[in-house]
């Protein structure tokens, strides 16, 4: 995973060069990556605890799946493979882009876009990045964001946020 190449960007978001996946983390480059929300009929969204191994935010609960957009991908292309590495499951027919925040320190210098999907079944949880997952009530979600919860990421908060303010729950 470390030497994976990802596509540096300018403030634009317009693609300069691809690097090392632990350079661009180094030395601090503006980059991409995609949140996807699960939600189900039950007006539930799914979150998962990131494994105690991950590098960043390890134990933290977070967005459904997430990732980085890899080099020369397009950042739907990766929303649909993230979840499928960490979900095991296939979200094409119901991805919908929601919105796209700016980089920034607060989400690690990551242009990130946010997607939103349906799905009623079960997840087989990528074990490597994944220590747990649960439904949430959203209304429970939204007071644990609203009393900035340590145990939820920095950057899920600012998108939870970012989603009520756009008032696309």
């Amino acid at each position: 995973m470390k030497d994976e190449l990802i596509t540096v960007v300018d403030e634009q978001d317009n693609a300069i060069e691809n690097l090392p996946r632990h350079q661009v983390h180094t030395e601090k480059l503006r980059h991409r990556a995609v949140h996807i929300l699960v939600f189900n009929n039950k007006q539930q969204v799914f979150l998962q605890k990131r494994a105690l191994t991950k590098d960043v935010n390890a134990g933290l609960w977070d967005t459904s799946a997430a990732g980085h957009v890899d080099a020369d991908e397009s950042y739907r292309a990766s929303a649909i493979r993230e979840t499928q590495e960490e979900l095991g499951i296939d979200i094409q027919s119901t991805l919908t882009f929601l919105f796209k925040l700016p980089a920034q320190e607060k989400t690690g210098m990551e242009f990130i876009e946010v997607y939103q999907c349906l799905h009623n079944h079960e997840f087989i949880l990528e074990e490597d990045e994944i220590d747990d997952g649960q439904w949430f009530d959203i209304s429970h979600i939204s007071q644990r964001v609203l009393n900035n919860d340590p145990i939820l990421t920095d950057t899920f908060k600012l998108l939870w946020s970012t989603l009520e303010k756009t008032n696309s729950l």
